[in-house]
């Protein structure tokens, strides 16, 4: 195994150290300011939903300025969550399945069509952290009206509150430069301001109401609440990029502030037997070795679902979602000192037994990966913070199963949907670190759902859309804090914002039913439909139709909610059961009396669609009906 030189280790701490001094730089007077530059729409936070959100109101014809706070674009998905979160190919759409397509084709060029590493991408969704970060950066030069700054914090913004709704006027943002402690202050008026961050900092500063902590039972009717609300949040941990290739291996070292007293206990856990092996899938392990592996021999590294040890440290996140810098940089801190402490307990420490102390040292850090922060992610997997209180508050129900129909419930402002499910990692620890079992930890199945326009809307802010911290209940967020979800939501968002520039309305004013238009034309879903993709000659048609609730009452609700095809690998399956169009399939007189219903409520000309003497199918009422 490869060790890391002194010179290396200087390097890293030098690199610690810079960033901790960005994150406190925002607290630092400005000593040089610019002119306020002027863009169409800016979007704060480069993470997927943030990129997508850029990218859409490009193509909506919008000059854009997409602004990131670190250094490295790509939020999770190039900082070690590579192992995207999805249930079926199917649901893939949109500016994620574009990435996805182009990650692919980054493999088969450098490796060939049939190599190993084309087949361990998983159609391109398990790309490695720096491969995903080219493929997004590529997709940003594409777009000659996106301007990318990075490392520029949000220090302040300035509001007009003299209407009905207060307008965002301009942001204002700090960017270290020159010595530690010089700060340069930027400033950017926008007609229309995204918040594509994991924390909503932009929203919050904006005046735009939030909540973090999970709701009680009672409040929205959700079964998966606790009975009581509290400010108990999901965990938070790091998606580490790992391998047991010895030529690109760098063996980890002890974190700042290691104690080995921190870490004796999980001795007395090795010894129950419960622990077979320390990294492994999915369970009997310490550190979640995600199956399918990456290409070129890399795993991302995750928390045991309901494990006895836990990489994610439920209850130590507290302060990140309304901290300051230097309040979010002791939450970084203490997550690395506990989760790089234990994998380097377990790597060295004499009483570790051999074959776990040895099966462990088999594994190390990817040389070729986070060169600028020591071969570590950059960035902590926030898997929640605050949550905008906007125009819809998703909740358990609008992910639930449709009384009398194998879909869920139908959501006719649809601008994105999921087919996760709702996801907790836990949200409280009680007893001691190691062993023991979280509290608040939750995975339910439920078919495919919708996401309705108002839950990326503020009520109160009339130029502001929020696509990650999205309007939602603890329970709610936990079926949409995924990234291809939060990715489809920026696309909408986008492409929402595009439209309020260029017809000068409030956010809450756009229509619907053309931004769905606009989203199914760029491959974009609104429902789920299994044999009706991007790319199908009928994709925008079907999703129309299906988002009006056309799709609906097909199939009656399997015994199981959500009921998947077969199983893939892990957490990957075939099609939902019951999703698909069948457009060859011939019209029934109930349903076709049922879709002339649909038709005449969205003043369809009637005389137009088929006849039931035509004996029409499927696909020749849908397509009728959307000329």
């Amino acid at each position: 195994m490869t060790n890391i030189s002194f010179s290396s280790v200087v390097q890293h701490l030098r690199q610690t150290a810079i960033v901790l001094a960005s994150l406190l730089a925002i607290f630092t007077p400005a000593r040089a300011a610019h002119a306020a530059e002027m863009v169409d729409v800016l979007v704060y936070g480069a993470t997927p939903g943030g990129i997508a959100a850029a990218i859409a109101a490009a193509k909506g014809g919008s000059t854009v300025a997409l602004i990131e706070p670190t250094p490295r674009i790509g939020g999770l998905v190039t900082s070690g969550l590579s192992h995207t979160d999805f249930r079926t190919f199917e649901g893939l759409n949109g500016t994620f399945l574009d990435f996805a397509r182009r990650v692919e084709a980054h493999y088969v060029k450098e490796n060939g069509a049939d190599s190993a590493q084309v087949r361990e991408s998983f159609r391109g969704t398990f790309g490695e952290p720096k491969v995903n970060l080219a493929i997004f950066e590529a997709m940003l030069v594409e777009q000659p009206k996106i301007t990318v700054e990075r490392g520029l914090r949000l220090a302040s913004v300035k509001l007009d509150k003299s209407g009905d709704r207060a307008r965002v006027e301009s942001a204002t943002f700090t960017k270290s430069v020159g010595t530690p402690g010089s700060t340069q202050q930027s400033e950017f008026q926008a007609k229309v301001f995204i918040d594509g961050t994991y924390e909503g900092d932009l929203m919050a500063m904006a005046g735009a109401p939030w909540r973090v902590g999970r709701e009680g039972k009672a409040e929205y009717n959700e079964s998966l609440a606790p009975d009581e609300a509290d400010d108990q949040l999901q965990a938070y941990n790091f998606r580490w990029i790992m391998t047991r290739d010895p030529k690109n291996r760098v063996t980890p070292t002890a974190p700042a502030g290691y104690r080995r007293e921190d870490f004796v206990e999980v001795l007395k856990v090795l010894e129950t037997g419960s622990i077979k092996k320390i990294f492994a899938y999915p369970s009997g392990c310490i550190f979640k070795a995600q199956l399918p592996p990456l290409p070129n021999g890399k795993f991302d590294i995750n928390d045991v679902s309901n494990g006895l040890i836990r990489l994610s440290l439920p209850g130590k996140n507290l302060a990140w979602p309304n901290g300051d810098a230097a309040a979010r940089a002791a939450v970084f801190q203490e997550h690395v000192r506990d989760q790089v402490g234990l994998l380097y307990f377990l790597q060295n420490d004499p009483e570790v037994p051999a074959k776990f102390r040895d099966e462990a040292r088999e594994w190390g850090w990817c040389r070729d990966e986070f060169e600028a922060s020591g071969h570590m992610p950059p960035q902590l997997y926030v898997r929640e913070a605050r949550r905008l209180k906007g125009v819809h508050i998703y909740t358990q129900q609008d992910s639930a199963q449709a009384p009398g129909d194998a879909r869920a419930v139908l959501h006719r402002q649809a601008i994105a949907m999921g087919d996760y499910g709702n996801n907790c990692h836990g949200t409280l620890h009680p007893g001691p670190r190691f062993g023991g079992k979280h509290t608040g930890e939750f995975y339910n199945a439920v078919p495919p759902y919708q996401v309705p326009y108002g839950v990326i809307v503020p009520a109160i802010v009339q130029n502001l859309l929020v696509p990650v911290a999205v309007s939602s209940s603890h329970v709610g967020f936990c079926a949409l804090r995924l990234e291809p979800i939060w990715a489809s939501l920026g696309q909408a968002a986008g492409y929402a914002a595009a439209h309020a520039v260029k017809n000068k309305i409030a956010v809450q004013e756009v229509p619907v039913p053309e931004l769905q238009r606009q989203l199914h034309a760029d491959q974009s879903a609104t429902i789920y439909v299994s044999d009706v993709l991007p790319g199908h000659a009928d994709f925008a048609a079907v999703q129309w139709w299906g988002s009006a609730g056309g799709l609906h009452g097909l199939q009656a609700p399997f015994a199981k909610p959500g009921q998947r095809g077969k199983n893939i690998s892990g957490q990957y399956y075939e099609a939902y059961q019951g999703h698909a169009a069948e457009l060859d399939k011939k019209l029934e007189p109930a349903q076709l009396e049922r879709w002339l219903a649909i038709a005449k409520e969205l003043r369809l000309p009637l005389d137009k669609l088929p006849a039931a003497t035509a004996s029409p199918t499927r696909g020749d009422f849908i397509r009728a009906a959307w000329k």
